[in-house]
């Protein structure tokens, strides 16, 4: 397996929801750091809402410069279908990559009924979703080097 220092994670996170979006990628680079991924090995791309993570995660994928994609965002229930749509869509798109390009495409975006709940899973210190996002990618990258 690679070593930590020479990883390259892609993280994609949507700008809607910033209160979220930004405490999952902070609490991510925080962990990865912690776990000798540097900084500079991290590539940070904001897209403007969840729907538009999956195609970004298929073009990083397809460059084969990264050795996992982290995705983060909220989706609030409202009182219309689309809270569905973007869920079903935006996770089904992730997984197509993942299984397409061989690549761990770890998957924080974040549906929730309640904003509250979407802010708590990212701000707090326990079971915090940024932190196991990072170390989801780390192990699944251990275990993809073991095939």
């Amino acid at each position: 397996m690679k070593k930590p220092h020479s990883l390259r994670i892609a993280i994609i996170s949507s700008s809607f929801r910033p209160e979220v979006a930004d405490a999952l990628v902070r609490h991510c680079l925080g962990t990865l750091q912690r776990h000798g991924v540097g900084r500079k090995h991290v590539d940070l791309f904001r897209v403007p809402g969840s729907m538009e993570i999956p195609l970004v995660a298929k073009m990083v994928a397809k460059r084969e410069r990264h050795d996992a994609i982290i995705t983060f965002g909220a989706i609030v229930k409202g009182k219309t279908y689309h809270f569905e749509q973007i869920a079903n869509e935006c996770a089904r798109g992730c997984m197509n990559v993942s299984w397409e390009y061989e690549i761990p495409v770890i998957f924080e975006v974040l549906a929730v009924y309640d904003l509250a709940d979407a802010v708590d899973r990212a701000t707090r210190k326990i079971e915090n979703k940024g932190v196991e996002a990072a170390l989801t990618a780390l192990e699944m990258i251990k275990v993809l080097s073991r095939l």
